[in-house]
């Protein structure tokens, strides 16, 4: 895609469209107000924050590439060919119009709606921002012929905008380092951002995005000519597909609304949507209006060929969807200061009319391909009548009935949600030990046998009739399904404790699946954790010494030298006395917990459909592609 510039339209962009509402004082204070968090998510957030500005540019039809580039010194770098920042005096704040960008909250071309139709960012703020949380941040602009410096610290311009010499060319380059006196230490993760810039390709077909890291040599280039119908068959490249991507596109007034969906023989629902570009992780109106008029039209289809004899709901219509839902408006309307669900109440009318336009002359139009999805969403609402039969019947049995719990369960005194934890322990001897090492008044212990069986593969009819998976529900109190209710929970820690083994990996692998598929509002709301046992015990006269791993028990004996060690290796929990257990990995004090979140959703569920779908040979080049990096294999 090569940018169109006119003179007219480079003459658009100029200082006296950088309009600034606000200082940059508080930023400092509250960081967490402006990225999130000061930890790893917020430290990404700031990288994503740049390069929106250079998205933004190529939504106007300025930018097609944009670079990025992780240095071996943690400062990282976002360039692009697009129009360049104006470097102008700027009449109002009798200084540049870059420095104004750079040191004014709230400032930006944003607000002019003919300078960006559309745009994504912190609407002006990220720029600034990231200045403000920068220790060193320097600006490099190619614009009306020359090339512009300026360096900044903490928000502060420490040198002059130079003219540093000539260019031909447009664009802007930001290098900044974070200020780890504000955020917490950290290193920028090739891996996160790469999935987030992958994403922000296929919403953008045709713009070419790098990333490239210094410290391990990794590079990706992402292209995507194909644009969200790549995005959905990057989703599907482990399950079987039903039909080509159905792809539709229209425009109201200023609004854009695009989709792509292709159903899979998979029982999951993948459904993603964005606003421009911003992954609205909680919906919201646009994503209502899309989920309204599949289950409308599907049950007028149903209807009018009698395929079927019951009304679909929208849970029926879903099984086995992935669609992407992209919107592209003017002033959206965000819940939160994260952006994650949009609330402007006409986008439901809007992407309502146009879906159901699109899916109605789609259904017409392919006949064959509508029968046989619409036969599965038959299919999908018989299994789920049966599923709340069994629902029912467990029910009665006592098996789901959050007022009973399970006999297997060793509860701890306290009735408190929030003072609370369960660890789901597997075998005898490991819940043995773990149930004398407790203290009973806040910490529970459920003893799960064996593997449990693979969700991903399964319905949820399947799920309700499994009898390990139905001692777990039971014990947390939440239901599952469409009867899940997220405030019964009984504990606000739930942790996963097994072997640091091959089998304990594919237990807590299971039991992840578990909880993101069938009940992720204990993920979203933070309540679940991996405890971290230690693989090593490591004795020098009366000493202990505790490592997880093989890194930190090197580490340990470069530390106190190797004369008159003793290893220990634990090849599971049940080795353990309890007061090793307790002071490894129960002791609140003393433990070291994972908790798990989903930063990146749609990379997750690319890797569960991948590591526990029903296709093998994805899973198969995804090991071998790995198995280099193993370190210590247990046979």
């Amino acid at each position: 895609m090569e940018p169109s510039k006119t003179a007219i339209q480079e003459e658009m962009y100029g200082a006296e469209k950088i309009q600034a509402l606000e200082g940059l004082e508080a930023v400092r204070k509250r960081p967490g107000m402006y990225i999130g968090s000061t930890g790893e998510r917020g430290l990404h957030h700031l990288v994503y924050e740049v390069v929106d500005n250079s998205i933004d540019e190529a939504l106007a039809g300025y930018c097609s590439s944009i670079r990025v580039i992780i240095y071996k010194n943690n400062s990282i770098s976002v360039e692009d060919n697009g129009r360049g920042i104006p470097v102008e005096n700027h009449s109002q704040f009798n200084m540049s119009a870059l420095q104004v960008v750079m040191t004014k909250l709230h400032a930006g071309g944003k607000f002019d709606s003919k300078t960006y139709k559309v745009s994504g960012g912190l609407h002006g703020v990220g720029i600034s921002v990231v200045n403000a949380l920068s220790s060193e941040l320097i600006v490099e602009v190619k614009r009306d012929g020359k090339l512009w410096r300026q360096t900044y610290s903490k928000g502060k311009p420490i040198t002059e905008l130079e003219i540093i010499g000539d260019s031909n060319n447009t664009g802007t380059k930001i290098r900044f380092s974070p200020d780890f006196e504000i955020m917490e230490q950290g290193e920028f993760s090739f891996e996160i951002l790469s999935s987030k810039l992958r994403e922000l390709a296929f919403l953008n077909g045709g713009i070419e995005i790098t990333i490239e890291d210094e410290r391990t040599e990794k590079k990706n280039e992402f292209k995507y000519d194909g644009g969200i119908i790549s995005f959905v068959e990057y989703l599907n490249k482990s399950k079987e597909a039903l039909h080509q991507v159905l792809r539709f596109n229209k425009k109201i007034e200023e609004v854009e609304v695009e989709a792509a969906i292709q159903y899979t023989t998979s029982y999951n629902e993948s459904i993603f949507s964005f606003v421009n570009n911003i992954n609205t992780t909680e919906g919201g109106t646009h994503l209502n209006g899309f989920k309204t008029a599949l289950t409308r039209v599907f049950n007028k289809y149903s209807k009018d060929n009698k395929i079927g004899d019951g009304t679909l709901t929208g849970e029926d219509c879903r099984e086995g969807i992935t669609a992407i839902v992209s919107v592209k408006m003017q002033n959206p309307q965000f819940e939160g200061q994260t952006k994650t669900k949009l609330g402007n109440g006409i986008m439901k009318g809007i992407v309502d009319t146009i879906t159901n336009e699109a899916l109605s002359t789609y259904f017409e139009e392919n006949p064959s391909i509508a029968k046989q999805i619409v036969q599965k969403c038959v299919q999908a609402a018989k299994v789920r009548e049966a599923a709340k039969k069994a629902r029912d019947l467990a029910r009665r049995k006592g098996v789901l009935d959050s007022g009973s719990l399970p006999g297997k369960l060793w509860d701890c005194s306290s009735r408190k949600p929030e003072e609370c934890e369960i660890y789901l322990v597997e075998g005898d001897s490991a819940a043995g030990t773990a149930k004398q090492a407790r203290d009973r008044n806040y910490q529970a212990i459920l003893p799960v046998f064996g593997k449990i069986l693979n969700v991903e593969k399964a319905r949820l009819s399947k799920v309700m009739n499994s009898e390990k998976l139905g001692i777990i529900i039971s014990a947390l109190g939440t239901g599952v399904g469409d009867e899940m209710n997220i405030d019964k929970i009984r504990y606000h820690k739930i942790i996963l404790m097994s072997d640091s083994d091959v089998d304990g990996s594919h237990i807590k692998t299971l039991h992840l699946t578990l909880f993101y598929r069938y009940l992720r509002p204990v993920i979203d709301k933070g309540y679940l954790y991996i405890a971290q046992p230690p693989l090593f015990l490591i004795k020098k006269g009366k000493a202990k010494y505790y490592a997880l791993d093989e890194k930190e028990r090197d580490k340990i004996l470069t530390e106190i030298g190797k004369e008159g060690v003793n290893i220990q290796r634990y090849k599971g929990l049940g080795e353990m006395n309890a007061d090793q257990l307790w002071d490894t990995t129960m002791n609140p004090t003393s433990r070291k917990l994972l908790q798990i979140n989903i930063q990146d959703a749609v990379e997750a569920d690319t890797v569960f459909s991948m590591l526990m779908g029903e296709n093998v040979e994805p899973r198969k080049e995804f090991i071998i592609e790995n198995a280099k990096r193993v370190v210590n294999l247990d046979v």
